[in-house]
């Protein structure tokens, strides 16, 4: 070799490869080649430093503030322990909760389906005016 002096090895031990143009980690510091700078392929164990995701609780779904420095699995235990809103009646709220008007009708809808005509709210078998015996409004309605 000409130049021995050029280039580094990389940090990772599998590899190890002479690389002449090394990228330096900027979470740990070490060098390393093009297949192995980044924190997963290196399993950088500074990465968490570097991280500007911000987590989730996965129960109450409420982002969680992470300083810098801080490990984001420790502090969303933290939250969990301490500070989570989770409240496991609330997963079992009703979601078919518009009752249809039409006399004898028992079904529900999860969105309002309002007449235009009466302002009355419907299911989706009841919608059309025709359907609801519709008495909101003077004009003649068509059966076309």
């Amino acid at each position: 070799m000409e130049l021995p002096w050029l280039g580094e090895h990389c940090s990772e031990r599998s590899c190890k490869q002479l690389d002449f143009l090394p990228l330096k980690c900027d979470a740990c510091g070490e060098v390393f080649c093009k297949d192995h700078i980044r924190y997963d392929d290196h399993k950088c164990s500074s990465a968490y430093k570097k991280n500007v995701q911000v987590p989730v609780c996965p129960l109450c779904n409420t982002p969680i503030p992470v300083q810098r420095g801080e490990i984001p699995d420790i502090v969303v235990g933290a939250h969990i322990d301490k500070d989570c809103q989770y409240n496991p009646a609330q997963q079992k709220q009703k979601i078919f909760t518009n009752k249809c008007t039409k006399p004898g009708c028992k079904r529900r809808e999860m969105m309002k389906v309002v007449c235009d005509q009466c302002g009355s709210s419907f299911c989706i078998k009841h919608r059309h005016p025709l359907d609801h015996d519709c008495r909101g409004s003077s004009q003649p309605i068509s059966k076309a």
